[in-house]
C-alpha cells in the first residue's frame, strides 16, 4: 500500500519475477479501472546501457579511492607520519597570483573541480535528457534527494546540541558549522559497495541512486558556495564571466581542442577562486554550460558533445583526481588517543547519526512521501526492502563530506581530524548495513535477471524492453 509503511521491511514472497506487461488493447486493466503509475519502473535499453557504462568507470574509481584513503590512513599512522604531513603542507604555485597552496589545498580546490565539472555535466544531460527532464519522473530523485539531505543536517544540530555537554553557546555555534556533513552521497563509494554486495540489482534503482546523487551534488555545491563562503569579491566573480562565456562559445562551435578549452576554464578557475567562493563552484557552472541536444542524446547511434566531454573527464576525474584529494584528506592520526577523542566530539557524533540514521529514513521517507501523495505503486518487480537498502547506501559520504568539514572547521585542525574520522566510520557502518538488507535480495533479483537479459531473437537487445516498448511505448 503506498500510503502505509506496513510491510516497508517484509518483500512479498510472492511477487513475480518479471514486470507487468500493460495490456495491448489500452492503458487500462482488463477490468476497466486506470492503471496506477509506477515507480523505479524498468527505464529504455539506451538508459540501461549508459548505466551499466557508468557503473564500470565508477566502481573502479570507487576500487581506487578505497586504496588512497587506506594508503593516506596506514602512512598517517605509520611512524613515518610526519612525512606525510610535510607532504601534504608542501606549498607550491606563484606567490604573485596568491596560488601559493598546500598540496592538500590544490587537491580541494583544483582538482575537485574537475569532479564537479563532469557533476555538472552529468547534471546538465539529467535536465535536457535524462530522467529530470519529465517532471514526473523528477519528482522521486528529487524528492528522495532533498529530504536525505534535510534530515541529516537536523539530526546533526540535534545531537551535536544534546551531546555538547558544558561547552559554552559560542563553542555550540562552533560546532554547528558543520551541519552540513553528513548531507553528501559519495557515488564512487556506493557503487563500488553496490557492485560487490548486489551484482543483480535492477537498473532501475542503480539509475535511481545516480540521479538522486546528481541531484544531492548540486544540492553540495550550493551548501558550500551559499554556507561557506565568508565573502564574495563581486569583481572578480564578473570577470569570471568572460571565460565562461568563451567556453560556451568554443562548444557552441564544436571546437574541442584541450589546449584551446583549457584556457578558458583554468581562467574562469581562477577568477571564481579569487573571488572568495570555493573554486569547485567554477567547475559545476562550466559543466552546465556545455551544450547538451536531446534530439542527439536520444539517438542510441549517435554520441553528444556532452556525452564525449564526460567520457574523456570520467576516467580522470575518478582514477586520479578524486583519489588524489582522498589521499590528501583521510590521512588521520588515529594512535594516540585520536580515535577515543573523537569518539566524545559533538561534532563526530553528529556525523555518524547524520549519515547512518539520517540518510536512511530521509531518502526512504522522501521516496515514500512521492508514492503516498502521488497515489502511485512502487513497480511490481521491486519491493520496498530495496528503497530501504539504498537509502542504506546513500550514508556513505566521502569525498564531498571531507571537503565540507574542512571547510567548517579548517583543514588540519583537531576537530576537523575528528569529523574525517567520524565520515569513514559512519560511511562503514552505513555501508555494511546496506550489505545486509541488499544481500537478502541479491538471489532474487539474478533470478530475475537471468529471464529479463534473454535474447531470444538475437537482435542485441534484450527481448524484455522490446515487448515493453512496443506495448507501452510511455
Amino acid at each position: 500500500m503506498p500510503g502505509s509503511l506496513v510491510g516497508v521491511l517484509r518483500p512479498d514472497p510472492e511477487r513475480p519475477l518479471v514486470s507487468h506487461i500493460p495490456s495491448p488493447t489500452g492503458p487500462g486493466h482488463a477490468s476497466g479501472k486506470p492503471a496506477k503509475s509506477r515507480l523505479l519502473g524498468r527505464g529504455t535499453w539506451r538508459e540501461a546501457r549508459y548505466v551499466a557504462d557508468l557503473l564500470r568507470t565508477e566502481t573502479v574509481g570507487g576500487a581506487i579511492l578505497l586504496a588512497a584513503a587506506v594508503a593516506s590512513l596506514l602512512w598517517a599512522n605509520s611512524p613515518w607520519r610526519d612525512g606525510y604531513a610535510a607532504l601534504r603542507d608542501t606549498v607550491v604555485g606563484p606567490h604573485a597570483l596568491h596560488l601559493d597552496l598546500s598540496l592538500a589545498t590544490w587537491a580541494a580546490d583544483g582538482l575537485l573541480a574537475i569532479f564537479f565539472l563532469v557533476a555538472g555535466i552529468e547534471l546538465k544531460r539529467e535536465f535536457v535528457a535524462g530522467d529530470l527532464s519529465d517532471r514526473r519522473k523528477a519528482a522521486l530523485p528529487i524528492a528522495a534527494a532533498v529530504c536525505g539531505v534535510a534530515l541529516p543536517a537536523i539530526l546533526y544540530v540535534a545531537t551535536a546540541t544534546l551531546t555538547r555537554g558544558d561547552e559554552s553557546a559560542g563553542a555550540l555555534g562552533g560546532i554547528l558549522r558543520g551541519w552540513a556533513i553528513p548531507t553528501a552521497t559519495d557515488i564512487a563509494f556506493a557503487l563500488a559497495v553496490l557492485a560487490v554486495i548486489a551484482t543483480h540489482l535492477p537498473s532501475a534503482l542503480r539509475s535511481f541512486l545516480l540521479t538522486l546523487a546528481v541531484v544531492d551534488d548540486l544540492i553540495a555545491i550550493t551548501i558550500i558556495a551559499l554556507f561557506y563562503t565568508d565573502s564574495v569579491n563581486l569583481l572578480w566573480l564578473l570577470a569570471a564571466v568572460v571565460p565562461l562565456a568563451a567556453w560556451r562559445l568554443l562548444l557552441k562551435r564544436k571546437i574541442t581542442n584541450p589546449v584551446l578549452l583549457a584556457i578558458p576554464a583554468l581562467l574562469a578557475w581562477g577568477f571564481v577562486h579569487a573571488s572568495g567562493i570555493h573554486a569547485t563552484v567554477a567547475g559545476v557552472l562550466l559543466g552546465l554550460l556545455v551544450p547538451v541536444s536531446r534530439e542527439i542524446e536520444d539517438d542510441p547511434d549517435r554520441r553528444s558533445l556532452a556525452e564525449r566531454l564526460e567520457h574523456k573527464l570520467r576516467p580522470f576525474s575518478a582514477g586520479f583526481a578524486v583519489p588524489v584529494f582522498a589521499f590528501f584528506a583521510a590521512g588521520v592520526t588515529v594512535v594516540g588517543g585520536g580515535f577515543g577523542a573523537a569518539l566524545l566530539d559533538p561534532a563526530a557524533i553528529g556525523v555518524v547519526v547524520g549519515l547512518v540514521v539520517g540518510k536512511a529514513i530521509g531518502v526512504l521517507g522522501g521516496t515514500w512521501a512521492v508514492a503516498r501523495f502521488t497515489r502511485a505503486e512502487l513497480d511490481e518487480d521491486l519491493a520496498w526492502t530495496d528503497v530501504f537498502g539504498l537509502s542504506l547506501l546513500a550514508g556513505v559520504g566521502f569525498t564531498v563530506s571531507l571537503l565540507v568539514g574542512e571547510l567548517a572547521f579548517g583543514n588540519g585542525s583537531e576537530r576537523d581530524d575528528h569529523v574525517k574520522l567520524a565520515v569513514l566510520c559512519g560511511s562503514v557502518i552505513a555501508a555494511l548495513l546496506a550489505t545486509v538488507v541488499l544481500r537478502l535480495r541479491n538471489r532474487h533479483y539474478r533470478l530475475v535477471e537471468a529471464r529479463e537479459t534473454a535474447d531470444l531473437d538475437h537482435d542485441g537487445i534484450p527481448d524484455v524492453y522490446q515487448i515493453d516498448e512496443r506495448l507501452d511505448p510511455a
